[in-house]
């Protein structure tokens, strides 16, 4: 059993560092390391910070960029290190994800981040971050945007809401819960009208499993498949194949919803460079199935969802045929959504059900 991570350049297993917590009426970053969304969203960023300051207790203090589309990459960068580098900052929360922080990475101070651990959250494009502060030895938390998870129209959800406040402020072990319902159809954020009800939700199924007749515990990697893809196209905050020996992967979609033939050859071209083969298993969140562009039926999105799913298995099945790996885990770009530890410590218990991280 593996509960540590593996250092950048050695690839010897280290113990990870957990940031200490923030307390209620602690100050934190709120940032837009990738798109400056609340300029051009005000509402659920305004609503997201409000539930931060009154049902958290916590204090969000914004920087210059976070406001702001068309930030330069150093620019974002900047505060992040000033987020990071201020001790009065507890952890740092980005507003919402976009599509272009792997070009913020080269900016980073790494000696100043890992000398100041602090608590991360964030996801999609994020996962940029999530992979390099981890790839630092610091457990970073995928999950809990401003906009979409604190300002989810009409309430937060109850399975996000509980998650959050165990990542945000406890440390120890959490166990996942599976829902009976998520939602993924969006509406206008543009609109005051979205914010008068919660989002629609579906019935749905729990996790789904595969080569459940084992247990597997390491530290936990990944985030986003379609950002992985990127980072492992600019060979960033990626290490040598046996750095993953033994770690829990990470997977979610996007609203870009990759086709299950792209989702295939990501998860291909992981295997032919010889790290897909090394994890011991896999978490896949339940699959985001609708967008704007793409207002698919229930139907349509069942079909979608199977064809994913079949896609990653044939990827395993030449790749890491032994591999242990929950579907349908609400940790991505679905409603609701629970926080995973990237970089710390995640057990799956094949023969109990049982999915449970460490905060």
């Amino acid at each position: 059993m593996i509960q540590a991570t593996a250092d950048a350049d050695t690839g010897l297993m280290t113990e990870p560092i957990y940031p200490p917590k923030p307390r209620p009426g602690d100050r934190v970053a709120i940032v837009s390391p990738s798109a400056g969304l609340p300029e051009l969203f005000p509402l659920p960023y305004e609503l997201g910070l409000r539930r931060l300051r009154e049902d958290f207790r916590l204090v969000p203090v914004e920087y210059p960029a976070t406001r702001r589309m068309g930030a330069s990459p150093a620019e974002r960068a900047a505060d992040l290190h000033a987020a990071f580098g201020d001790p009065d900052i507890k952890a740092v929360i980005a507003s919402i994800g976009g599509d272009d922080q792997i070009t913020v990475l080269p900016h980073l101070d790494a000696d100043l981040i890992r000398a100041n651990p602090k608590p991360f959250f964030g996801y999609s494009d994020n996962t940029n971050l999530l992979t390099y502060i981890a790839d630092l030895g610091i457990v970073a938390y995928h999950g809990g945007s401003v906009m979409a998870e604190f300002g989810r129209p009409g309430a937060m959800h109850s399975l996000t809401t509980v998650s959050l406040q165990a990542a945000l402020f406890t440390s120890g072990e959490y166990e996942l819960r599976e829902s009976t319902v998520y939602g993924d159809v969006q509406r206008d954020w543009a609109d005051p009208t979205t914010f008068a009800s919660p989002p629609v939700m579906q019935a749905c199924d729990g996790w789904r499993w595969h080569n459940a007749d084992q247990v597997v515990e390491g530290p936990a990697w990944g985030g986003n498949l379609e950002i992985l893809s990127w980072l492992l196209m600019a060979d960033r905050v990626i290490g040598p194949p046996e750095a993953y020996d033994g770690r829990v992967l990470l997977i979610e979609t996007s609203e870009q919803l990759p086709s299950a033939t792209e989702v295939y050859r990501i998860l291909r071209n992981m295997g032919e460079r010889g790290i897909l083969g090394r994890f011991a298993g896999v978490l896949v969140g339940r699959a985001k199935a609708w967008s704007f562009e793409r207002p698919n039926t229930p139907d349509e999105k069942a079909a979608y969802a199977k064809e994913q799913r079949e896609a990653i298995l044939r990827a395993l099945a030449a790749y890491n045929p032994e591999a242990l790996v929950v579907f349908d885990v609400d940790f991505g770009h679905t409603d609701p959504q629970v926080v995973i530890p990237v970089g710390g410590w995640v057990r799956v218990d094949g023969h109990a059900h049982r999915i449970t991280v460490r905060y």
